[in-house]
C-alpha cells in the first residue's frame, strides 16, 4: 500500500458518535432468531404509530393504534390539548361492510386510509372502494373496481377531486368513477404489453404507472411494449408437473423495451399519446402534470444514461412544445423527481446533482434557470414541501454531517436556509396542507423513536409518543459509530457492535454484514446505528460485528459515488479492506476468523471478497448475489458498468466467474428459485464452475421465492445463516490456508 499503516487507519473518533449504548447496562434477557428476525420489525421494534399522517386541509393528524385488543382509527388535533378522539375501530368497519352485504371478506387488520377531507376517508377491501362519513359514522360503497374479468384490480390510483379510480386489470388500464361498471381505456391484448405500471424495471425515482392530473379531468399513464424484450424462465414447482413461466428480463446489452405515455380525457372519453419520439429504447421518466393541467412534463434520458432532456408537452394534443433544459454527465445522470411547481406561480424547483450534489434549482415554466438556490458539499436527501405563504421550501439534508438527517427551510429568493430541527441524530418529518406545522418522528443511536408535532419554526407544539425502550431487559453489547480513512483519502463511516459481555482481553471472531451498493447507507445516527436485531443477535452470540459503507454508497456526492463507474466490485472491495485492517489493528479481534455476509448487491460484495480477498475471509454467505452483471438487468446495470460491448474490460474484472478458483474459505450461496430480480442463473453459473474446478461449495434454494425470503420461512434462513457462521466460524479455529 502507497501510504503507511498509521496514516491510512487514523481512526477519527467522533466524539458524539461513539455511542455506549443504553442496551449494554443490567439486561438479562436474550435474543431469538425468531426475535431478531420477525419481533425485530414487531414488538422489538421501537413502538409506532400506524399510517400517521395530516388530514388533508386542517391541522388534524390521524393515526391506527390499538386499545384493549382492537385496532381502532384516531385523530387528533395538533393545537389543542384534548387527547386522540377514536373515529371507528375494525370491527365497527367490518359491521358495516356485512350490513352493506359487501361481497368482500372481512379484513383481519384496520385497512390503509386516505382521508379526503375533515369528514371522509376511503379505504379499499378486495374489489371495491369504500368510504366512511366520520360525521355520520356510516359506510358507503364508493367505487367497484369489479368487471367481467375476474381477475383482481392492481395498481389503484384516485383522483386528487373526485375521488375516482384508475387501476389495472389483465395489463390494461380501467377507470371506476362510481359504482356502475368501470370503463375500460386500453385493450392490448398481448401479455408483454403493460399499460398502468411501473415500467423501466422501477429506476429512476419510478414507483407507479398511472398519474391523475391535479383536478381530476385527464390520466395519463405508461404503456410499455416488450415484445422485442427476451423471454426469461422461471419454474413454479408448486404446479404437478412443474409449471413455465416466462417473465421480460432484458439484460445488459440486450434489447430493451419500449415505452411511450398516453393521457386519457375523462369528458371526451378519448386517449391521446405523447410524441415522445425517437429513439424507442429511450426512458422516459418524472411524468408530472402542470397545476392548471394544461401541460405534461417528462424528462427524457438515453439508453447510455449520460444525457437527460426535460420537454414540456401539450396535454390535449401530445404535441411537444419545448425542452426546457438538458443535463450531461461524462458518466451518468440519474433523475429521479420531476419539477415541483410552485403555487399560484410560473416557476418550478427541480433537483439535480449538476455541481455533484443533490441540490435546488429554480427555473420558470419555460426553462429559464433563474438560480441555483442551495449549494455545498452535502445533499438534499427529501423535499418536504412549502410554507404557508410558499416563501420558503423545506427539505431534509446531510448538512450537518451524512450520519445525521436534519430539517431546513430555505428562502426560495435568497437562497438563505435556516436550521428547524435540534436534536442529535435522524429526522423525517411530514408536512401538513397549510405548511404551517409537521410531523416530526425522530430516532438516534440513543433514542428509539419520538413523535412531535413541530411548528414552521421547528418549535415543539406537542409530543406524540416518546416510545420506551423496547430492548431494555436484552443483554445486548456497546454499539460504536465512528470513521477510517480511504486509501483515497476519504472518510469511511463504520458501525461495530461488541459482544455483550466484551473482553478487551480476549479474542473474538468478526462478522462483516456488507451492502456497498448505490442509493444505500447502512451507518446512520438513528436507533440501533442503522443495524437490524439480526446483526445485534450475532453480537450477542460472540462475534464481534462490523459495517463499513465503501464508496460507492449514497449521500456522499457524486465523486463519491461515481469513483466504481465501469469497475463495480474493485474501489468497493478496496475500502472493505481498509475496514479489516483496522480490524486487525485491534487487540481483541481474531485474524483467523473473519466471516462476510450480505444480501443483492451485497451478495455480489461476499462472493467478491470471499474469491478476491480469499486469503482474509474464511466463511461467506451471500444471498441473491450478483455473479456477473451482464446477467443483470439493462437500467441499473448499464447505468454503473456500461454495456458489455462497450465495457468488456470492466465486465471481465467484475465477473466473479473469473475468481471461482480462488476461494480457500467455506463459502454458502443461497437463492430464492423465482427471484425476477437477480436471477438464480448467476448463482447456478458459481456453482457450476465450482463443480467443474473441483472447488467445494455450499447452495441453498429456497423454492418459490423471489429476491428475498419472507413468512415464516424467514426464520428459517437466519437459523441457517447463523449456524453456518456458528459451526464454520464461531466455533472453528483453522486457519484460511488449511482449508484447500
Amino acid at each position: 500500500m502507497r501510504k503507511s499503516f498509521k496514516q491510512v487507519f487514523a481512526l477519527i473518533l467522533l466524539s458524539c458518535l461513539i455511542t455506549l449504548s443504553p442496551l449494554s447496562f443490567a439486561q438479562n434477557k436474550i435474543l431469538t432468531v425468531e426475535d431478531a428476525v420477525t419481533r425485530g420489525h414487531g414488538r422489538l421494534s421501537p413502538q409506532k404509530l400506524s399510517q400517521l399522517n395530516w388530514i388533508p386541509g386542517t391541522n388534524v393528524y390521524y393515526f391506527v393504534s390499538r386499545k384493549d385488543e382492537k385496532e381502532i382509527l384516531f385523530r387528533e388535533d395538533a393545537l389543542k390539548k384534548t387527547k386522540a378522539e377514536a373515529v371507528v375501530s375494525i370491527e365497527e368497519l367490518n359491521r358495516q361492510l356485512n350490513a352493506l352485504k359487501s361481497p368482500n371478506d372481512n379484513m383481519p387488520r384496520f385497512p390503509i386510509v386516505e382521508w379526503e377531507n375533515d369528514h371522509f376517508f376511503r379505504f379499499r377491501n378486495g374489489d371495491s372502494v369504500y368510504s366512511f362519513n366520520t360525521a355520520e359514522n356510516k359506510l358507503a360503497l364508493r367505487n367497484s373496481l369489479s368487471s367481467k374479468n375476474p381477475e383482481l384490480a392492481q395498481n389503484e390510483e384516485f383522483s386528487p377531486e373526485k375521488g375516482y379510480a384508475a387501476f389495472t386489470k389483465d395489463n390494461n388500464l380501467f377507470i371506476s368513477m362510481g359504482s356502475v361498471s368501470p370503463i375500460q381505456v386500453t385493450f392490448d391484448t398481448d401479455p408483454a404489453i403493460v399499460n398502468g405500471q411501473a415500467v423501466h424495471r422501477n429506476e429512476f425515482g419510478i414507483t407507479k404507472g398511472i398519474f391523475w392530473s391535479p383536478k381530476g379531468s385527464y390520466v395519463a399513464f405508461y404503456r410499455m411494449d416488450q415484445t422485442m424484450v427476451t423471454d426469461y424462465p422461471l419454474v413454479d414447482i408448486k404446479e404437478h408437473p412443474a409449471k413455465l413461466t416466462n417473465i421480460k428480463y432484458p439484460m445488459a446489452g440486450m434489447k430493451s423495451h419500449e415505452v411511450t405515455i398516453g393521457i386519457y380525457n375523462i369528458a371526451s372519453g378519448k386517449t391521446i399519446f405523447l410524441e415522445t419520439g425517437e429513439p424507442k429504447d429511450q426512458y422516459l421518466t418524472n411524468v408530472t402534470w402542470s397545476p392548471d393541467e394544461k401541460n405534461i412534463y417528462v424528462a427524457h434520458l438515453n439508453r447510455d444514461q449520460n444525457f437527460m432532456q426535460m420537454v414540456k408537452y401539450d396535454a390535449l394534443t401530445g404535441k411537444k412544445l419545448k425542452t426546457l433544459f438538458e443535463e450531461k454527465d461524462s458518466k451518468y445522470v440519474e433523475p429521479l423527481n420531476g419539477p415541483i411547481f410552485i403555487k399560484n406561480s410560473n416557476r418550478f424547483l427541480w433537483l439535480s446533482r449538476r455541481d455533484g450534489w443533490n441540490h435546488l434549482y429554480l427555473y420558470d415554466t419555460e426553462g429559464s434557470l433563474i438560480k441555483q438556490l442551495t449549494k455545498g458539499e452535502w445533499e438534499i436527501t427529501d423535499f418536504n414541501g412549502f410554507d404557508l405563504e410558499n416563501k420558503n421550501a423545506l427539505i431534509t439534508s446531510t448538512q450537518d454531517g451524512v450520519l445525521e438527517r436534519h430539517v431546513y427551510k430555505v428562502n426560495l429568493e435568497t437562497g438563505k436556509s435556516k436550521k428547524l430541527t435540534e436534536a442529535r441524530g435522524t429526522h423525517e418529518i411530514r408536512l401538513n396542507s397549510s405548511g404551517q406545522y409537521m410531523l416530526d418522528n425522530f430516532s438516534s443511536t440513543n433514542t428509539p423513536s419520538v413523535f412531535e408535532v413541530l411548528d414552521a419554526e421547528g418549535k415543539a407544539v406537542k409530543e406524540i409518543l416518546r416510545a420506551p425502550n423496547p430492548l431494555k431487559d436484552y443483554k445486548l453489547g456497546e454499539m460504536r459509530l465512528f470513521s477510517i480513512k480511504a486509501e483515497s483519502g476519504e472518510d469511511l463511516y463504520c458501525r461495530m457492535i461488541l459482544p455483550a459481555d466484551f473482553d478487551s482481553t480476549k479474542k473474538y471472531p468478526v462478522l462483516v454484514y456488507v451492502y456497498g451498493g448505490p442509493h444505500s447507507q447502512l451507518v446512520t445516527d438513528s436507533w440501533l446505528g442503522g443495524a437490524n436485531l439480526w446483526l445485534n443477535y450475532m453480537a450477542e452470540k460472540g462475534y464481534i460485528v462490523f459495517t463499513l459503507d465503501n464508496r460507492g454508497t449514497s449521500n456522499r456526492g457524486m465523486k463519491f459515488e461515481q469513483q466504481t463507474f465501469r469497475h463495480l466490485g474493485t474501489v468497493e472491495i478496496e475500502d472493505q479492506l481498509t475496514g479489516i485492517k483496522y480490524l486487525k489493528s485491534l487487540p481483541y479481534t481474531d485474524q483467523n476468523r473473519i466471516g462476510v455476509f450480505g444480501w443483492s448487491f451485497g451478495g455480489f460484495m461476499a462472493t467478491s471478497l470471499m474469491t478476491r480477498a480469499s486469503d482474509v475471509f474464511k466463511v461467506g454467505v451471500a444471498g441473491g448475489p450478483v455473479i456477473d452483471w451482464s446477467y443483470y438487468e439493462i437500467m441499473y446495470g448499464e447505468r454503473y458498468m456500461d454495456t458489455p460491448e462497450s465495457n468488456p474490460a470492466g465486465y471481465k474484472e467484475s465477473s466473479l466467474l473469473n475468481y471461482v478458483g480462488n476461494l480457500k474459505g467455506k463459502l454458502l450461496l443461497i437463492h430464492g428459485t423465482v427471484d425476477p430480480t437477480v436471477v438464480c442463473q448467476n448463482s447456478l453459473l458459481f456453482v457450476q464452475k465450482a463443480v467443474s474446478l473441483g472447488i467445494p461449495l455450499d447452495y441453498f434454494p429456497y423454492p418459490g421465492h423471489e429476491h428475498g425470503v419472507v413468512g415464516n420461512d424467514s426464520i428459517h434462513l437466519y437459523e441457517k445463516i447463523s449456524s453456518y457462521f456458528n459451526d464454520n466460524l464461531k466455533n472453528c479455529s483453522t486457519e484460511i490456508s488449511a482449508m484447500k
